[in-house]
């Protein structure tokens, strides 16, 4: 028997013209917002960072390649990683492959991690990734746009993140758990405190008559609408169904 409540023809085209009126509003509220990001005042970029990429040192002008957006994915690998973050690697697997359309509309998508370049290609290889990667090891990049911190603003100030200050590490229980953040960190080959001390995020930039400027930027939730697999999971019968760390890499599935 069916776990689920079942229906007839009739029963589910009812119920399902009542969810398309929730689902029109959540569209036009959804554009909205979207109208309210665009909206954001533009803050002027001064400092100059430098990064590392496979055409050499680049200055974050650079990165738009020619074009007058650039949207970065604040990818999730350290400089004592061994692997990228697998979530981070999950959403990748998904912006992968309409980067080509992106730069064919004006806009680039790189991502940007402080690992040092070598480890960046050796992964990207790896796993079949045509997109741009560059390396801020060095620079403060991922610092001034909150994704990387100190094991001294971690340990004593507690990290801000997404807006919000976290206590510090040692007052956190969970954090000795084995909890998605304990697997991934075991997966990306490092300690969850190292681990943590990077943290997942997207920014937008423009480019005008020479100047950068830093226009939007989000984290953690707000990336949600960027991860492919999880629009697909909310439209599948049992939605994201998790109990727990369920993914891997692509290249992991089947090795047990």
């Amino acid at each position: 028997m069916p776990t689920h409540r079942t229906g007839t023809r009739e029963e589910w085209l009812a119920a399902r013209l009542d969810l398309l009126k929730t689902e029109k509003e959540l569209t036009r509220q959804s554009d909205e917002v979207a109208r309210r990001r665009q909206e954001l005042p533009w803050v002027r970029i001064d400092k100059d960072y430098r990064f590392e990429t496979d055409e050499g040192s680049a200055s974050l002008a650079d990165l738009f390649r020619g074009r007058s957006q650039l949207l970065v994915y604040h990818f999730m690998f350290g400089p004592d990683y061994t692997a990228g973050c697998p979530a981070c690697s999950a959403i990748a697997d998904g912006f992968d492959g309409f980067v080509v359309h992106l730069a064919n509309h004006d806009v680039t998508l790189s991502a940007v991690s402080r690992a040092p370049l070598a480890k960046l290609q050796a992964y990207k290889q790896r796993m079949g990734w045509t997109f741009p990667w560059a390396s801020s090891h060095g620079s403060d990049f991922n610092f001034d746009f909150d994704v990387s911190f100190t094991e001294e603003q971690q340990r004593e100030e507690g990290i801000e993140y997404n807006y919000v200050r976290e206590a510090p590490f040692a007052e956190i229980p969970s954090r000795t758990t084995a909890d998605g953040s304990a697997t991934f960190a075991a997966m990306s080959g490092t300690d969850m405190a190292t681990y943590t001390r990077e943290r997942p995020g997207m920014s937008a930039f423009v480019l005008e008559d020479g100047v950068v400027y830093h226009a939007y930027s989000t984290y953690a939730r707000g990336l949600d609408g960027l991860w492919g697999m999880y629009q697909w999971l909310d439209r599948a019968p049992q939605g994201r169904n998790e109990t727990g760390v369920w993914w891997r890499r692509h290249d992991e599935y089947g090795q047990g």
